[in-house]
């Protein structure tokens, strides 16, 4: 397992703030947008993103294979014999860059044994950074200072949720009607799990596809912030390149555990 050090933790931050500034500069211009045959869209600022940081990646460590929305996939014969990689989605929320809402983020994690060891979140728009690392603290950095992070334990009514500009299902919406007492708060991508991490969110149920890149990082910060992603399937912490499949299950997100989550799901 690397090393996971100071030097390593403002060093992959130092990569996504470049992988920040090549987003930003695309966003400042009236740029394309092509669609994949997932049917996503994908820019140049994803593109270019994915470049600056699977090379400083790779300088970092290079012993260590990178997987990424926006490179080739990597056979499961070859990924699963992996121990530690890194995870990344270059840009996620493009849906939100290509509404230039602002929301929108850089993700970078690091997978050991098939849990999250450090995460990193970036907004561009903002230039806000979360990170964590396991067994330490969650942090919220802006500008030179970093804040720790705590989720709001106990949650109390009314229970702020978050729900995805681009991706509310009707069966989303029957979960929030069972929930009660709640404040519904639209926000992209996975700042959800920042928003949660730092006390301004409670829960972030998804009953629909995502990609792993699209949880880990956020994942990493959430958890070690108090909180937690559970599949809603097992009620167990997300785990990483266990399977063929790249695509999470349904979870729920949650700042306080000790919600009746179970009751709000599907029967």
């Amino acid at each position: 397992m690397i090393k996971l050090t100071t030097d390593l933790r403002e060093t992959v931050i130092a990569i996504a703030q470049d992988a920040a500034a090549a987003i930003m500069a695309v966003y400042a211009t009236p740029f394309d947008v092509e669609i994949k045959s997932d049917h996503s869209p994908v820019t140049a600022a994803d593109l270019g993103a994915n470049q600056v940081i699977e090379r400083g990646l790779a300088q970092l460590t290079p012993e260590l294979p990178i997987l990424s929305e926006e490179s080739a996939q990597v056979p499961w014969e070859i990924r699963q014999h992996w121990g530690a990689y890194w995870l990344v989605d270059p840009l996620d929320g493009t849906r939100e860059f290509v509404k230039r809402n602002d929301e929108f983020s850089v993700n970078i994690a690091l997978i050991y044994q098939g849990a999250p060891a450090f995460g990193v979140v970036l907004a561009p728009a903002t230039g806000q950074i979360w990170h964590a690392m396991r067994g330490e603290l969650a942090y919220r950095r802006d500008g030179m200072r970093d804040s720790v992070l705590r989720t709001r334990t106990p949650a109390s009514a009314p229970l702020r949720v978050a729900a995805s500009r681009s991706h509310r299902s009707e069966q989303t919406q029957a979960l929030l009607d069972r929930m009660g007492d709640i404040e519904v708060l639209a926000q992209g991508s996975s700042l959800k799990f920042c928003r949660l991490a730092e006390g301004t969110l409670d829960v972030y149920p998804r009953l629909g596809p995502t990609s792993e890149w699209d949880t880990a990082a956020g994942q990493c910060v959430l958890h070690a912030a108090g909180g937690a992603v559970l599949s809603a399937e097992t009620g167990k912490p997300f785990r990483y390149n266990r399977r063929e499949s790249l695509l999470n299950g349904d979870f729920i997100a949650l700042g306080d555990t000790r919600l009746p989550w179970r009751a709000w799901l599907p029967a």
